[in-house]
């Protein structure tokens, strides 16, 4: 069985170059039932300034975090993706549809970059989401605090 192509959780552009790419590229530890629904992901950051690829790993609640924080971005708002364990991404939408982007690596990396996405790109986010969590399915369920089983859904 091959790896899925990779898919691009996140794809932020204008056309001045600016660029923030989240790409989901598989599971983190494949096989492990602690580890398996974790996703591993590419963060590229493109903008005349800087040129840049980080590691972030995902897992369900990350998801469904940003699900929840995409839905409620208006004017004025902030989402974010990642956070407690290293890379975290943060938008501020702004009031004349300016996408302020800043890229958090504890260590290596704090930047921040604008960009002025399309004016769907908040229902195409959603899309992507939903072809992450098609691509890499949640298939372990934890049935008592530290204790993972494989799901009955697993494979199908």
């Amino acid at each position: 069985m091959t790896d899925p192509v990779p898919v691009d959780l996140i794809d932020l552009a204008d056309e001045d170059g600016n660029r923030c790419i989240v790409r989901v590229t598989g599971r983190f530890k494949s096989g492990d039932p602690m580890l398996h629904d974790i996703l591993r992901a590419d963060v590229l950051v493109f903008a005349s300034f800087v040129d840049a690829r980080l590691d972030v790993y995902l897992s369900p609640h990350d998801l469904d975090a940003w699900q929840e924080e995409l839905s409620a971005l208006a004017p004025g708002r902030d989402a974010s993706i990642g956070g407690d364990r290293g890379l975290t991404l943060g938008f501020h939408l702004h009031e004349d549809g300016w996408l302020s982007i800043t890229v958090d690596d504890p260590g290596r990396l704090i930047t921040m970059i604008g960009a002025r996405p399309e004016e769907n790109w908040i229902s195409d986010h959603h899309e992507r989401l939903e072809q992450v969590r098609r691509t890499w399915p949640v298939e372990v369920v934890e049935t008592a605090p530290g204790v993972y089983e494989w799901s009955a859904d697993r494979g199908r």
